[in-house]
């Protein structure tokens, strides 16, 4: 099951703890903020560079040694502001990074730097965190081990480098399986993040333990997906993930997989049944799993003479949702999108996603895409759905 969240904002400062540097024109605060963003870019040059040594000459070592195993192609901060402590002071960042090879814009992460002050006046890194309310990054978690394969890359923490190459292995197969369908018209690459627990998912994306409990792994990008997202992670939590089987296993990444491949087709105008059904159908080709098998759920309401009347909604989606709801949602776009590739052909699917897409906003996207991609309305299409659903979970298999 995917998700599409992610959220950064900067904390309020307590008051009398961390006092502006509050000036106009060439004030100590824009000195400040000039030496201390000078300090960032040296810091900086040393992580891409590789000098340990002068890295730590800009202040602490620890994030370095936790860094060094990443690929990165670009490490920048800008300084939005500094704010005086009673230690010396600290620093509000905006960080962008590039992982070398798999990210095709900036990562953004907003950051809270703790400065010290040196003999000579200068300005010191003690530590590198994440801003208030922001979700952390891989390496905030602990040391990265960094594991290539052929068209993934996994990041972990808190796991052998064997362990990992599991993952890869997975993701691997998963690459040209979503490219065989939807194309290639996409990076063909896809980021693997592996957190250490549940907790360590759940700080990554910001978000309670308790939303994500039970959910194997989510895709990160823009709610209702923008189609802007400049590098999507597959976010992995390892204790839901432990519990499947292999063809679980491989069903999960193939159906992230396919959120990155589709991410520049996916905007606000997607129902989550087309973009979470879509990415089930491909992960579920060619896995000879059954209808009842793959939409157990759907099946015991159907049997019990409680079928659906409507598509699901996107609040249906929701992680906090009854679990038994939620995998109806699930069940059910899956269904409609096996539907209409039986009925219309695979092609007509493709065509039929990326119409959606094209719009802007959700009214009125759906309803023109079924009429000029599969010359039907709502109100047919839904009511051959539910006989479709009907029909599927009903059979004796």
């Amino acid at each position: 099951m995917a998700g599409r969240r992610r959220a950064w904002s900067i904390g309020v400062v307590g008051l009398g703890l961390l006092l502006p540097l509050a000036g106009c024109g060439g004030t100590p605060a824009d000195s400040a903020r000039t030496e201390v963003q000078h300090l960032l870019d040296r810091r900086s040059a040393a992580l891409l560079g590789h000098d340990e040594t002068a890295y730590g000459a800009t202040g602490a070592r620890s994030e370095y040694t936790r860094l060094r195993a990443l690929p990165l192609a670009s490490w920048t901060y800008r300084v939005t502001a500094v704010h005086r402590t009673s230690a010396g002071a600290t620093a509000d960042a905006d960080l962008r990074y590039r992982v070398a090879g798999y990210d095709k814009a900036p990562v953004d992460a907003r950051r809270t730097l703790t400065l010290g002050r040196t003999a000579g006046g200068g300005w010191y890194v003690t530590a590198d965190r994440p801003a208030r309310d922001a979700g952390q990054q891989l390496w905030d978690q602990g040391p990265v081990t960094a594991v290539k394969g052929a068209h993934s890359l996994v990041l972990g923490t808190g796991r052998t480098a064997a362990r990992l190459r599991g993952y890869a292995t997975l993701a691997d197969r998963a690459v040209p399986a979503v490219s065989r369908v939807w194309g290639t018209d996409w990076t063909r690459h896809v980021v693997v993040l592996v957190p250490r627990s549940l907790q360590g998912m759940a700080g990554l994306l910001g978000s309670p333990a308790a939303d994500y409990r039970g959910i194997a792994a989510v895709t990160t990008g823009e709610a209702g997906g923008s189609g802007k997202a400049p590098a999507d992670r597959v976010v992995v939590n390892p204790e839901a993930y432990a519990i499947l089987g292999d063809l679980g296993k491989q069903v999960v990444l193939t159906h992230e997989t396919t959120h990155v491949a589709t991410r520049a087709h996916t905007t606000a105008a997607t129902p989550l049944w087309l973009s979470e059904g879509y990415a089930d159908w491909i992960g579920y080709l060619g896995t000879g799993r059954t209808p009842t098998e793959a939409a157990p759920e759907l099946t015991r309401a159907v049997q019990d003479g409680h079928p659906p009347t409507e598509l699901p909604t996107d609040k249906n989606f929701g992680f906090t949702s009854d679990p038994a709801e939620l995998a109806r949602a699930y069940e059910g776009g899956w269904l409609a999108c096996r539907m209409i590739a039986d009925h219309w052909g695979q092609a007509r699917l493709d065509a039929f996603y990326r119409a959606v897409g094209t719009h802007q906003q959700r009214a009125g996207a759906v309803e023109d895409a079924l009429k000029k991609v599969l010359g039907t309305t709502p109100g047919a299409f839904t009511e051959q759905w539910r006989e479709y659903v009907r029909a599927q979970l009903t059979r004796t298999e």
